[in-house]
Formats: structure tokens, C-alpha cells, sequence
């Protein structure tokens, strides 16, 4: 079950709807953007042999925007990847899910401390303001990607660790109940 339906209270829910469709919308405007600029710098350099400064500096911004959101993405869906070596060896259903509690909880801890740093990186990019060489493109554009992208990645970690907490709960009661 997707978390957008399990929120009850409609303040929360239209938040969490607003931060996704700004998220995929990013994605989705990078993706396309990113191929068209390749294929106008081919055309440019290949066909009409001549060329456009700065259209790899441009490229940059986008790129790292888009590697940002697609994490983001990804911890949205809930369609990380993970090598779970050590659940092939747990047996019990509660151990496989105090196991994850504890990985969500390891995550979350590891995401603050991530943000942490990404913070620390916008405010520093921020005051120092650097620019590309040939655009003049100011680069905190394009370093804002990472406390933004981390900012969502830890936001949706910290749901999906909310989620498995209520769930070992949960599934605790259930089986006391039993």
C-alpha cells in the first residue's frame, strides 16, 4: 500500500502530493531536457559544423538534478538497491522485520547526518556565489541539488522507517493476540 493512501489527516496528504509532483515533474523536465541538449550539440557539431559554447556547461546543472531527484525518486518508490545478503539467513517473519526496522533506523540516522552536510555545502555555495566560466550560470543552481535531493531522500527514509515501526508494532500485537 502506498503510502499517499494511507495518510488520514488532508493537510499532510495535499503536502505529500505537492512534494511529489514538484519531485517527478523535476525528473521528468531533466529527462527530456538532457537527451535534447546532447542531440542539439551533435546536430550543431556534425551537421552544421559549427558549435555552441557553453552547451556542456549547461548540460552539468542537469544532469546533477537529475541524478539528485532520481534518488529521491527511488526512496519515494521504495525501489532501492540493496544487497540483502543477510535476510536469506533469517527465518522468522518478526526477525526479518525488526531487521528492516533496524536498516531504516541505521538509514535515517546516516540521512541526517548526509543533510547535515548537504546544508552545510548550500550555505557555503551560497556565500561564496562561484559562476561557470562561459555562461556565468551561478553553480548554486546546480549544488542545490544535493541538499535538495538528500532533503527528500531522508524525508521519505524517515516515512518509510515510521512505517516499518508501526508495522513491527503491529504485527507484534497481532501475534501476542493469537
Amino acid at each position: 500500500m502506498d503510502y499517499l493512501e494511507r495518510i488520514q489527516n488532508r493537510p499532510w496528504r495535499a503536502v505529500y502530493k505537492v512534494i511529489i509532483t514538484i519531485q517527478r515533474a523535476v525528473a521528468i523536465f531533466t529527462c527530456i531536457a538532457i537527451p535534447l541538449m546532447v542531440v542539439y550539440q551533435v546536430v550543431l557539431r556534425y551537421v552544421l559544423k559549427t558549435t555552441l559554447m557553453g552547451v556542456e556547461e549547461l548540460l552539468v546543472f542537469f544532469i546533477i538534478w537529475l541524478y539528485m531527484i532520481a534518488g529521491s525518486v527511488a526512496s519515494e518508490q521504495r525501489n532501492h538497491i540493496e544487497c540483502g545478503i543477510l535476510t536469506l539467513y533469517i527465518k522468522k517473519e518478526f526477525s526479518i522485520r525488526i531487521f528492516n526496522m533496524f536498516k531504516l533506523i541505521f538509514s535515517t540516522v546516516i540521512g541526517v547526518w548526509l543533510c547535515r552536510w548537504a546544508w552545510w555545502y548550500f550555505t557555503y555555495s551560497l556565500s561564496c556565489w562561484k559562476i561557470t566560466e562561459v555562461l556565468r550560470i551561478p553553480l548554486f543552481f546546480a549544488e542545490s541539488a544535493v541538499f535538495v535531493g538528500f532533503a527528500l531522500m531522508l524525508f521519505f527514509t524517515f516515512l518509510q522507517m515510521i512505517d516499518c515501526i508501526r508495522d513491527v508494532i503491529t504485527y507484534r500485537k497481532e501475534a501476542r493476540a493469537e
